[in-house]
């Protein structure tokens, strides 16, 4: 019980949490501000995170793709949602999820994965045309466009998949653009495909469709215009 409440308070706080044991819903506010205030100055952990976020990755060889689909977990917040009035203001030094979201060679091997995992899938269902077709657009054509690899169901209908890998736990939360779920709301062919524990057995589940159908959205930046 302890270690499931530790593991939803760094997963507030935008850290990475102990894998193996589920994010508890509820927990006590004493917790949270003592895991604070230790962050503050332990700088082991920071090291140890920054690493584990900024390490170069690539691409696992080996898989046995039949082990790699998950069910998504259950959507819900893992702890009580400040009231409007009242927002949360927390000292932490880094939001190391978002540094790992940045992490350009995480991002480019997930996908190529996803390409990998894809060409199989359509492989596997007799459609070896459709298996050759399957694009990472994200590097052939930019990546604004809302998706990052373009593949197909077995009818030939596209299929548009964006990607998000983290090496951590099922339940990390990961960042969305505004493109990214104006696509997910504007193309039934959309779907988001989760990898997580990448760098040491790679899984994955699938969002179809609307991002904010499957997950908690929280707005986290403005954009602030003059004028």
């Amino acid at each position: 019980m302890k270690h499931r409440n530790i593991s939803a308070v760094l997963l507030e706080l935008g850290c990475p949490h102990i894998i193996g044991y589920k994010p508890l819903a509820n927990y006590q506010q004493r917790l949270f501000d003592t895991i604070e205030d230790r962050l503050q100055t332990n700088t082991v952990f920071d090291a140890a995170a920054i690493a584990a976020v900024e390490h170069p990755a690539t691409a696992p060889a080996l898989v046995d793709f039949s082990l790699v689909d998950e069910a998504p977990p259950i959507s819900r917040r893992i702890a009580e949602a400040p009231a409007d009035y009242m927002p949360r203001f927390t000292a932490v030094k880094r939001d190391y999820l978002a540094l790992e979201a940045r992490n350009r060679s995480l991002g480019d091997a997930g996908e190529r994965f996803v390409i990998d995992y894809e060409a199989r899938r359509l492989h596997a269902l007799g459609k070896r045309t459709l298996s050759k077709r399957v694009e990472q657009v994200s590097a052939t054509r930019g990546d604004g466009l809302g998706f990052d690899v373009l593949s197909f169901e077995d009818s030939g209908k596209e299929r548009w998949i964006e990607v998000k890998t983290t090496a951590f736990a099922r339940e990390t939360p990961f960042y969305v653009t505004r493109t990214e779920l104006a696509c997910s709301a504007r193309n039934d062919n959309f779907h988001l495909y989760r990898l997580f524990e990448f760098r040491k057995s790679p899984k994955l589940f699938q969002l179809p469709g609307l991002i904010s159908k499957h997950c908690a959205l929280d707005p986290v930046s403005f954009v602030a215009r003059f004028g």
